[in-house]
């Protein structure tokens, strides 16, 4: 877990680098700034959407085998995970993804690239991941436009922990599916 928090730290060190180098090391706040009733806001609407988007993941996954699979996948690469593991992974990947892709990036690069760059960030080791790079760049869509309307990105770090947090605790709460292929090594006859 400590690579992986030092990982995410290095995303948000040069998200704030990138930002700084475009003129403003401000990477919070993205286009002309809102009133501060906006700052309190802005997460609630970002938790709202969030568990709207974990409720669809939730039951698309529960309807269509590719997302089953990929459920699965995670499961195999990431292993048991304990609750202070899913929180880390959540608080982490959140505040690092969203300071690098819609604070730094997005004013630079604009909507539609940084949602391409958030996809191919999220390329899995085989190909039962390809929909989790589908899903991701749809998802930097969403995030990099809810950022441009509330003019911050609280509402995108809020949205994205929620959809981290409930479906890392759905992935580590589904038992393995036992395998449909027979053994390798067929048990001799007693």
């Amino acid at each position: 877990m400590t690579a992986v928090v030092a990982f995410y730290a290095g995303v948000a060190i040069l998200g704030v680098i990138i930002a700084a180098a475009g003129g403003s090391a401000d990477v919070y706040r993205v286009g002309a700034p809102r009133g501060t009733a906006w700052l309190v806001a802005s997460p609630l609407i970002g938790v709202a959407i969030g568990l709207v988007l974990v409720a669809a993941s939730q039951f698309a996954t529960a309807r269509w085998q590719r997302l089953q699979g990929l459920r699965d996948g995670f499961r195999d690469v990431l292993g048991p995970l304990r609750h202070r593991d899913i929180v880390m992974l959540a608080v982490s990947s959140s505040l690092a993804e969203e300071i690098l892709f819609r604070g730094a990036l997005l004013p630079w690069l604009g909507l539609g690239w940084q949602a391409a760059l958030f996809g191919l960030l999220h390329i899995g080791p085989d190909r039962r991941f390809w929909i989790w790079t589908v899903m991701a760049t749809a998802m930097g869509l969403v995030l990099g436009a809810l950022t441009l309307w509330v003019g911050d990105i609280g509402a995108a770090i809020a949205a994205h922990f929620v959809v981290n947090y409930l479906n890392l605790r759905f992935i580590a709460a589904t038992p393995a599916q036992p395998s449909l292929r027979p053994p390798t090594h067929p048990l001799p006859d007693a």
